[in-house]
């Protein structure tokens, strides 16, 4: 009895507890949420809920709302989108945006929205196809095997289909989606009221953010037509209320090893902190330059400031003692279990060695890395271009099975999208980031790399950046289409001088990205297969798998919370909004919010918090009852929640989400949205 104890808590510890889970639609725990809450979702619910919501290509989630193919998310989601609409005589961001009518609905540039619509377990066909290979001939025979499913899974140019790895390679799904590529803008608020309270309130609560944007998909060009939405909760969310959140969180890091969580404490996180602060503190001067300088990089600023604040907060959970020490604890627990008995000794003992190994490897090529092949270019849409077009004259003549994954077939109406997006490029943003991008290129791998003379030759890199973004035609799409579409020989034969500069790093970039696959990447997955298949022993299907930004679903309650000796209560009202603006940014409020002050219902609920378990990568997603009603948008998490990258704590952890009523009061006092209001069922604007 007393050496089954150690089993028997070990079983308990790997359980998910609380209200802790991001699960997968195909294995959600009805009776768990049943025994906290006397709800039991039914596969009839699960299955409603996964057609009426969707993803928002890029980092963001959403639901559609109506059967005419109307979307609701964040306005952070589609800021992008507004930016690129935006003019210097007529900025959306400033001013807003609504659709008085369909005409009106202006077309996304760069935008794609999938919803999921089957779930096929694959895990045996990959198994089967790496058994008893290693390195290269397990990567290899991965990415053949992937892409023989994907490609046959996408039966047309609107179908997308992914093979997602959940369990760290314990389990293989491929998911199956509609895509829609047609998305347009419908309403957008101020990013006054959208972001009120700028960074100095994100990631914190109380908030008083108007956070909620709505696209419209079409198909045909007509809105399309879908059988499955959500409907509006009466009454909005209430406290103490049963609530879900479905979307599509990002990814998380709750299964690595200690290794692993080693090296994101010690050099992932702490070098992305300060590339992110340096290249922060280049847009802040490039801000200052004229108004026009600052509307054209805002959202890429916004976009640094955000992740900075993030990534802050995982790091800090990184360094917590407490924190690392359950961590370390946990993954020591399942060692003991492994070793307790010779036969799982033999299967899985042998696991974490190469893990750590090739953790080791992924330290040493982690600045060559970064520069060369996963951070190249910095944020340039223009370098972003060329290496697309010169990657497909080596890729697409290839076979399916033998490509880099971007470039296999099921992938190639995402791959078109990007590079025929008619979204506008700005010239001196492109010189400051390539400039940007240049000199650390020579500043970490030193002026006398091979590769560093290759490109500057004699120039400075902004006289190189210079010369490259002013000499280069990649900005029209449809020169981007031209060479694409001229294929491989089109393409080698251009001397556009983005191009050459991409060649001129390319060999040495596949040269890492190569490496990294061969002794990092696959070695992790083969042997995070083998933990994870630990963990089903011990555990069973008792738990959730890491984020992979696809549909996951959530389930808390509306319920505040306790930080620093203080109560802070789930819901914030419109007089608070008021009462917090300053006149000043980042809490001034619009004119429209303004004058609309002796219409509004003050105590109005506007923001609240649940503790459903998000991360990033969930913005947008619909927050709503047991009866699929929905009663808010989630937009963020508290600053307790940053550490939610590797662990998850109910006492503190919260969503915070925009509020039913405050989004419907918003629409029918502040911007008499009648045709918006019909649509979703609320009647007309006031």
């Amino acid at each position: 009895m007393t050496r089954l104890l150690p089993v028997l808590f070990l079983l308990t510890a790997g359980l998910a507890r609380a209200d802790e889970g991001m699960w997968t639609f195909n294995n959600f725990p009805s009776d768990l949420v049943k025994a906290r809450y006397g709800f039991s979702p039914s596969q009839e619910w699960l299955t409603r809920v996964q057609l009426s919501v969707a993803r928002i290509a890029g980092g963001c989630s959403a639901s559609f709302v109506s059967p005419n193919g109307l979307v609701m998310t964040n306005h952070h989601c589609v800021r992008e989108c507004v930016q690129q609409l935006s003019t210097p005589q007529n900025d959306f961001i400033v001013k807003g945006f609504s659709a008085a009518s369909a005409a009106q609905e202006r077309q996304c540039p760069a935008m794609e929205v999938n919803t999921l619509l089957k779930i096929t377990d694959v895990t045996s066909e990959l198994t089967k196809a790496t058994q008893g290979k290693e390195g290269a001939a397990f990567r290899d025979a991965q990415r053949a095997e992937i892409a023989r499913l994907e490609k046959a899974c996408a039966t047309a140019p609107d179908v997308r289909c992914d093979v997602v790895t959940l369990y760290q390679g314990g389990m293989y799904n491929l998911y199956q989606y509609q895509r829609f590529q047609d998305v347009r803008l419908v309403f957008a608020p101020e990013e006054a009221i959208a972001f009120f309270g700028g960074d100095p309130d994100n990631f914190e609560f109380p908030r008083y953010d108007y956070d909620v944007s709505f696209v419209r998909v079409y198909q045909d060009g007509k809105p399309a037509k879908v059988d499955h939405w959500l409907r509006w909760s009466a009454k909005g969310a209430q406290p103490g209320e049963l609530t879900f959140v479905a979307g599509n969180p990002g990814g998380t890091s709750r299964l690595l090893t200690v290794e692993q969580l080693l090296y994101q404490r010690d050099y992932a996180l702490p070098e992305r902190l300060f590339q992110i602060a340096q290249l922060r503190g280049l847009l802040d001067e490039f801000q200052q330059r004229g108004p026009e300088y600052s509307r054209i990089s805002s959202n890429l600023k916004l976009g640094l400031e955000n992740a900075y604040k993030s990534l802050v907060g995982r790091r800090e959970a990184l360094v917590d003692r407490d924190f690392f020490g359950k961590k370390a604890a946990e993954e020591q627990k399942l060692r003991e279990w492994v070793k307790a008995d010779p036969e799982r000794q033999k299967r899985y003992g042998q696991a974490w060695d190469p893990i750590a190994r090739a953790t080791d490897t992924l330290r040493s090529m982690r600045i060559r890395l970064r520069l060369l092949e996963q951070g190249a270019g910095s944020g340039s849409e223009l370098f972003a271009f060329a290496r697309l077009l010169a990657r497909s004259a080596d890729e697409l003549p290839r076979p399916n099975e033998q490509r880099l994954e971007e470039f296999a077939e099921a992938r190639k109406p995402e791959l078109e999208q990007q590079l025929f997006s008619p979204a506008p490029v700005y010239p001196k943003l492109e010189e400051a980031l390539l400039t940007f991008y240049l000199t650390k290129l020579r500043e970490q791998l030193g002026p006398d790399e091979p590769v560093v003379k290759q490109v500057l030759g004699k120039q400075s890199p902004q006289a190189l950046a210079r010369k490259v973004v002013s000499g280069s035609r990649l900005a029209s799409p449809q020169v981007r289409r031209q060479l694409y579409q001229g294929g491989p020989e089109a393409i080698r034969a251009s001397k556009d001088p983005m191009l050459e500069l991409v060649r001129a790093l390319d060999g040495e970039a596949r040269a890492v990205r190569e490496r990294f696959e061969e002794e990092v990447e696959s070695v992790i997955d083969q042997n995070g297969e083998l933990i994870a298949r630990a963990r089903f022993e011990a555990y069973g299907t008792g738990t959730y798998p890491d984020a992979t930004f696809t549909l996951r679903l959530s389930f808390g309650q509306v319920k505040g919370y306790s930080a620093e000796g203080k109560t802070v209560e789930p819901l914030t009202r419109l007089a608070g909004l008021y009462e917090r603006a300053t006149g000043e940014d980042p809490f001034r409020l619009p004119p429209s919010w303004l004058q609309a002050k002796p219409r509004v219902d003050l105590q109005t609920p506007f923001n609240f918090v649940s503790s459903n378990d998000i991360i990033g990568g969930n913005s947008g997603s619909p927050i709503f009852n047991k009866d699929a009603e929905i009663v808010g948008v989630v937009f963020d998490g508290n600053r307790q929640s940053l550490g939610g990258e590797y662990g998850f704590d109910e006492a503190t952890n919260r969503t915070v989400s925009v509020h039913g009523e405050g989004i419907l009061e918003g629409l029918r006092k502040v911007y008499n949205a009648r045709r918006l209001l019909e649509e979703l069922g609320q009647g007309g604007g006031g």
